[in-house]
């Protein structure tokens, strides 16, 4: 119910991020492709009893293995870069984007990112994520009905599913894997770094978001303007007391952490010059009126505009 409270936000134009964390084969992916198919269904289900507005859903997907970020709608497009903008944050340049046409087409597309991830077989898990995955959606909506009134909304709702930390003496890798391995773990510590970082009650110096590309990604969602649900997944066998004691130190100080999350209206060009024009009539019609008031109603007008300016 936390998590489908989440996704829900971004049709009301607040962003939000569901993301799970834990060990290694401790059932992050199984996990977040049941609560990723249930917000898509969630979203439809509310587009279907809200005839009044027109929702586009888009979509955008990548991986970030060994520190390098791919697009998963788009194979074989290479190694992607981070970019700042000035209003949205950390941006991927040149990530493909696509509308879905309804839910199975959404439900295909996010099919086909999930087929491109990179996988690989190690002691503890014959199909291990060897990547982070981050599923992106943009939802927007506008009224049907022309109106004056601003009540377009954009957010993003992220569904983020972790690699694995991992110890290569219980994972057995060596080679590529255990190269996977190093990456995945030296992002999930800056991830660790940040959260804790966040959940103290100074929250003061620097917060290392630009230490992996993982913390750059989500800097929004840590800390930042949107919602966010963590989902912890441990093991119950004993071999992973430690790792289970890590995992829960993490949630402790995730749930720490303060979002600022706000409601993220846009207005069309149409709206603005409409918007436009009708306060250039209001201050050419104040404008007219002073010319032919006597000097005590000038005054009195002043004195007015300070009032409503305070």
């Amino acid at each position: 119910d936390g998590a489908k409270d989440v996704a829900m936000s971004a049709l009301t134009g607040i962003n939000a991020t569901i993301f799970a964390y834990g060990q290694t084969s401790s059932g992050k992916t199984f996990t977040m492709r049941g609560v990723t198919e249930s917000a898509v269904s969630d979203l439809y289900k509310h587009i279907e009893n809200t005839p009044e507005r027109e929702f586009t859903i888009k979509i955008s997907a990548m991986e970030i293995y060994n520190e390098d970020v791919k697009d998963l709608l788009k194979p074989g497009s290479g190694s992607l870069r981070l970019l700042d903008d000035p209003e949205k944050g950390p941006i991927v340049d040149k990530l493909d984007e696509q509308v879905a046409k309804d839910k199975e087409h959404l439900r295909h597309l996010i099919s086909i990112c999930e087929e491109q991830r990179q996988v690989g077989e190690t002691a503890l898990n014959d199909a291990s994520s060897r990547s982070h995955q981050i599923i992106k959606l943009t939802v927007e909506s506008k009224l049907r009905e022309v109106s004056g009134c601003v009540k377009s909304f954009v957010a993003s709702l992220n569904f983020v599913d972790l690699a694995g930390s991992e110890r290569a003496a219980q994972t057995q890798a060596i080679g590529a894997r255990l190269k996977e391995g190093s990456h995945i773990n030296r992002s999930l510590l800056t991830l660790t770094k940040v959260i804790r970082k966040l959940s103290s009650e100074k929250r003061s110096g620097h917060i290392p978001y630009r230490d992996s590309k993982l913390t750059r990604i989500l800097q929004l969602s840590l800390g930042g303007n949107a919602r966010t649900a963590i989902i912890c997944t441990m093991s119950p066998a004993l071999t992973y007391v430690e790792q289970s004691r890590n995992t829960l130190f993490f949630a402790t100080c995730a749930k720490e952490v303060t979002n600022t999350a706000k409601v993220n209206m846009v207005i069309s060009d149409k709206q603005l010059v409409k918007q436009l024009q009708m306060e250039v009539a209001r201050l050419q019609a104040g404008q007219r009126t002073a010319d032919h008031a006597s000097p005590s109603e000038i005054l009195i007008m002043e004195k007015d505009s300070k009032i409503r300016q305070v």
